[in-house]
Order: C-alpha cells, then sequence, then structure tokens
C-alpha cells in the first residue's frame, strides 16, 4: 500500500527516494513492507536485499512490493516504523519534499555485522547506520513512538536503555 501523494524521483545523494507530491499529515501511512519474508539463508540475498529490507526480529527481514524499499535513510528523519511494517509521517510533509526515515528505527544486527555509512548531510548525522542499540538514549525516546515493536519490546523502558 503506497501513499497516492508519493512519488518516486531521481536524488543528488542516493539515486533514487520518494517525495511528497501532496501535503501528508502527521501519522499517515507512507507504504509498507508487505513482500516476501527472509532470514541470512535466504538464496537470493544479494547487497539490494542488504540495503533495502526491514527487520522485524532476530535475524529476519521482509521486503516491500513498492516504494517502503525506496525511503532514504536520514539521521534526520521526518517518518518512522510503525508495528512492524508500515512508515509512517513523523510529522505534517510539504509537496517536495523527500521522506525519510532513520534505519536505526527497525535494525538490531549487531549478530550479522551489518552496517552503512550514512551520506545524509544533517547537522546531527551519525556518519554510521548500525542498529538501534547503538543510538543514543535521547534519540531512542524521541523515536519511541516510530520505532519498530520488536524494538521496542526487545529494550523496554522510558529511556529504551540497553
Amino acid at each position: 500500500m503506497d501513499h497516492p501523494g508519493v512519488e518516486v524521483r531521481e536524488t543528488s545523494i542516493n539515486g533514487r527516494g520518494v517525495f511528497a507530491k501532496t501535503h501528508i499529515g502527521a501519522n499517515e501511512v507512507i507504504a509498507e513492507f508487505d513482500g516476501i519474508i527472509c532470514d541470512e539463508d535466504y538464496p537470493g540475498w544479494d547487497d539490494d536485499f542488504e540495503n533495502h529490507l526491514v527487520q522485524f526480529e532476530p535475524g529476519r527481514w521482509r521486503d516491500s512490493n513498492g516504494i517502503a524499499r525506496l525511503l532514504n535513510h536520514s539521521c534526520e528523519p521526518n517518518c518512522g516504523i510503525k508495528d512492524l511494517f508500515r512508515i509512517v509521517a513523523m510529522r505534517d510533509i510539504e509537496p517536495g519534499e523527500e521522506l525519510f526515515w532513520d534505519y536505526d528505527m527497525s535494525e538490531d544486527n549487531c549478530k550479522y555485522g551489518w552496517e552503512m555509512q550514512c551520506s545524509c548531510g544533517t547537522a546531527s548525522c551519525r556518519k554510521i547506520v548500525r542498529g538501534y542499540r547503538y543510538l543514543p538514549a535521547e534519540i531512542r525516546r524521541k523515536y519511541a513512538d516510530y520505532t519498530s515493536a520488536w524494538l521496542l519490546q526487545l529494550y523496554p523502558g522510558p529511556g529504551r536503555d540497553l
């Protein structure tokens, strides 16, 4: 389910990205990860999978049949994760804005050693994306309503501290 008010366009930094065509209200669903479910032994696992799936439990990820896999990362996101698979707007988004979410809102795969260099260029850029457990407590608190449910269960508590 892709929001009708968004479109995929080329970006200057990340190749392709998802942009608002119309006003999008806070908490509106943008897209869902609704594709195949796989683990690290999936025979089709490649760099494309590694960089575009959403983790929803230890060692398991889900793909998208739509635009969810095309939303880029930012350390200052305007979207987040609800439940396990929905990407929602964290605030009102105006036409022309690129939609971003922080991949650490769903990832915690330290066992598998995944990490990604960040190129978001924001003032608060962390330079590396590597999992929820590495987020500072103040960011975990800020993201509390927009973090994958499996991580909130794994890391309970007011500050989501380890």
